[in-house]
């Protein structure tokens, strides 16, 4: 297979309330029900800052529209207050760290690759945060 011209690193949220736990077959059998083949990220940041592998990273991931083919997806685990609705930045402390050492390794092993949030590209507030502000820097 040949690799990937990755240009992007779009960060996600899984839009579910803050406090819950879901893990990387949940995601998956959403995007199954919505007719994905499998999960649509690459990664997955859980509550706890373990990060799992979604999407080998030469598969075109399913997370962006018009993205997919340049992208790594990265989605966290939160991204809604508790009412299950509103829009929110549940990050804990241990995803901050892990999504802030994940996006170093990928923008190391994809140097030219810019970081954004779903946001950027989608009229929603995924990921609840501004990640191209955020790792700016990066």
């Amino acid at each position: 297979m040949a690799q990937r011209k990755i240009t992007e690193i779009i960060v996600h949220c899984s839009a579910t309330p803050e406090g819950k736990d879901f893990t990387v077959i949940d995601i998956a059998t959403w995007h199954k029900q919505r007719g994905f083949r499998t999960i649509g990220y690459h990664y997955v940041i859980y509550r706890d800052g373990s990060v799992h592998l979604g999407r080998p990273d030469g598969e075109i991931g399913a997370h962006c529209v018009g993205h997919n083919a340049v992208s790594i997806g990265v989605c966290y685990i939160g991204g809604l207050a508790a009412d299950g609705k509103t829009p929110k930045d549940t990050r804990t402390k241990e995803q901050r760290e892990a999504l802030l050492m994940l996006l170093r390794h990928l923008r190391k092993k994809y140097p030219g690759a810019k970081i954004y949030g779903h946001r950027d590209f989608a009229a929603k507030a995924c990921p609840s945060f501004d990640a191209r502000k955020e790792y700016a820097s990066l």
